[in-house]
């Protein structure tokens, strides 16, 4: 079995997590650029950790043989803060590198008119990428922010096939795929969407353009949810084709749209800018 898990933040994971999704079957991921936890307090934040993602990550993910490709943007929450905002002049610098697969995470979190601005302006620098939009979809009133979302990108320049809305739910599912967006479920332990709640999600919508993802982080999460939601769809009758379908192939197709894929994991360096991930010796 092969797994692209589309949306997790290594950042916030440790290298045994990596070997445990290699074990699991995870050959390929995306790892989105998002908040921190505490806010930043100025741009040089930001392009120290878009550095990291570019260099870093790819560096430590393949000692554990798993592609790593990232996402860069302004996220929502920190699009609200005056301190930060000048980060959309300074992405497009960003946005021309070779692993950058698509814009985001974008989108809304408390759907302020300063996100609105930032969605915006980042569906355009997408647009003149040639760039798929990774969107985040609020926590909270997720059913209207999902409808102004899709309102927004309608007004953009970037084609609904070029938007995946992320962090799904069964109120959300039929307005996104309505839009021509690609459909993005977060799986988590207690909150968001559970692996028995997807198979269901997926027996009544069908397996074309829905992305499954761990969306692990730093809080409670699991970087093995994409397998467990592989192990839940075959316990349910899904054939393994079906499974190949959402959990490898349609990631590929979606973030394949940038032209910047490469699956092929290279042999690892032995160091990264005269550091390793080893500690205490070989």
């Amino acid at each position: 079995m092969r797994i692209f898990d589309p949306h997790i933040h290594m950042t916030s994971r440790t290298t045994d997590d990596y070997q445990a999704m290699y074990d699991a079957g995870v050959r390929a991921l995306v790892e989105p650029s998002f908040w921190l936890g505490q806010p930043r307090t100025s741009p040089a934040s930001f392009f120290d950790y878009f550095d990291a993602l570019l260099g870093w990550e790819p560096f430590r993910a393949s000692q554990y043989g798993i592609a790593h490709h990232c996402t860069l943007a302004l996220n929502p929450k920190e699009a609200n803060d005056p301190r930060c905002t000048p980060v959309l002049d300074a992405l497009p610098r960003y946005l021309v590198k070779d692993s950058v697969v698509a814009v985001g995470e974008i989108g809304y979190d408390s759907m302020t008119p300063a996100e609105d601005h930032a969605l915006a302006a980042q569906l355009q620098l997408a647009a003149d990428h040639g760039l798929p939009a990774l969107v985040h979809t609020p926590h909270r009133d997720k059913l209207a922010g999902l409808h102004r979302t899709i309102d927004v990108i309608r007004e953009s320049n970037l084609p609904p096939e070029f938007v995946l809305l992320d962090h799904l739910n069964e109120t959300t599912v039929k307005a996104a795929t309505d839009s021509g967006c690609w459909a993005g479920f977060s799986i988590y332990p207690d909150t968001k969407m559970d692996e028995d709640r997807m198979v269901t999600i997926l027996q009544n919508h069908g397996t074309e353009k829905i992305l499954v993802n761990s969306a692990a982080d730093w809080g409670k999460s699991d970087p093995l949810k994409t397998r467990k939601v592989a192990d839940a769809m075959l316990k349910a009758g899904f054939t393994e084709d079906d499974v190949d379908q959402v959990l490898w192939r349609n990631p590929v197709a979606f973030y394949g749209q940038s032209g910047r894929l490469q699956l092929d994991v290279p042999a690892p360096d032995t160091l990264h800018e005269g550091n390793s991930i080893l500690r205490g010796g070989e």
